[in-house]
């Protein structure tokens, strides 16, 4: 159960569920809590820690946000940045063979994680349906993740035995999966846990809805330790709201290397004496990465030159 920070004699609990203005929150012993927060407080969301107080009738009233370890956020229809999960510790993005391995979404995720000071893993699902040759072509690909401290996994959703190695990873950590359509994400989190029926059964029987939709972001108990955080609506999302400062803090390699640029402000696209093209050039930082590192930069600001 969380140990969590107290700053008032109220109780503390974990946001296991939100459902718009109605909060599902676990206590210490594991009691399952209807809550709505106050508005000062602004969004809580699913995984957040809190301080909350019981009513005499109705729904219990969250009274505090305890501090946040990390954020994701995605725009919404309008731009507006608003956030999805808070405290995760891994984002598992997860790709595939078929729809194809796209290393500029796997980038862009990359780069999300960064600047959320998210641990980022990337998992290949399908990897059994390959031949040799095709795992020899998605472990170089790999390779180029792992030179610079990504960790990655090959893995099959076909069953429970195959996800085991996942799971160890996941293990004491709160994760969440992203990735494209079609890669198996949902295959994914249902082998990981056997008892996801359950675990829904007791959201839905606590939030009273009588349902639990799968526009819900909620918070499921690994079996080995940990959580997985579920935010179908984050499966998938862009990172145009970064800048392209954080764009770059994003690529820990180009991060590592400009220090060594002429120029404190250095885009790395176009500028004399810049230390990154130099490495790309050197063949010290992969040539694709880079490619994907300068076509995003270009879609945050069409104006920037080419290199």
């Amino acid at each position: 159960m969380d140990c969590l920070l107290k700053t008032t004699e109220n109780p503390t609990g974990r946001v296991i569920a939100n459902h718009g203005a109605r909060l599902l929150v676990r206590d210490a012993e594991g009691h399952i809590h209807r809550c709505v927060a106050l508005k000062k407080l602004g969004l809580v969301v699913t995984g957040d820690a809190v301080e909350w107080q019981p009513q005499a009738s109705g729904d219990a009233r969250v009274t505090q946000l305890l501090p946040r370890q990390s954020l994701l956020q995605r725009p919404d229809r309008r731009g507006k940045l608003k956030p999805v999960a808070a405290n995760l510790t891994r984002l598992v993005i997860v790709s595939a063979p078929e729809p194809g391995i796209d290393t500029l979404l796997i980038d862009q995720y990359i780069a999300a994680a960064e600047h959320a000071n998210i641990e980022a893993l990337i998992a290949v699902n399908k990897h059994d349906l390959l031949d040799a040759a095709q795992q020899d072509d998605v472990d170089a690909l790999l390779n180029v993740y792992r030179s610079i401290g990504y960790e990655t996994q090959c893995v099959s959703a076909r069953s429970t035995s195959a996800l085991a190695p996942l799971a160890d990873t996941l293990s004491n950590h709160i994760s969440i999966l992203v990735g494209q359509s079609g890669v198996g994400k949902s295959s994914i989190v249902q082998q990981l846990f056997p008892d996801l029926d359950i675990q829904i059964g007791a959201l839905s029987a606590a939030s009273g809805s009588g349902a639990h939709t799968t526009t819900v972001t909620s918070w499921y108990d690994l079996p080995s330790g940990g959580a997985l955080i579920d935010s179908p609506g984050v499966r998938q999302f862009a990172i145009d709201y970064l800048g392209p400062a954080e764009l770059a803090v994003g690529f820990r390699e180009i991060r590592e290397t400009a220090v060594g640029c002429r120029f404190n402000n250095c885009t790395h696209l176009h500028e004399p004496n810049c230390a990154v093209r130099a490495a790309v050039d050197a063949k010290h930082i992969s040539a694709e990465r880079y490619a994907n590192y300068c076509k995003l930069m270009r879609e945050l600001n069409p104006a920037h030159p080419s290199s």
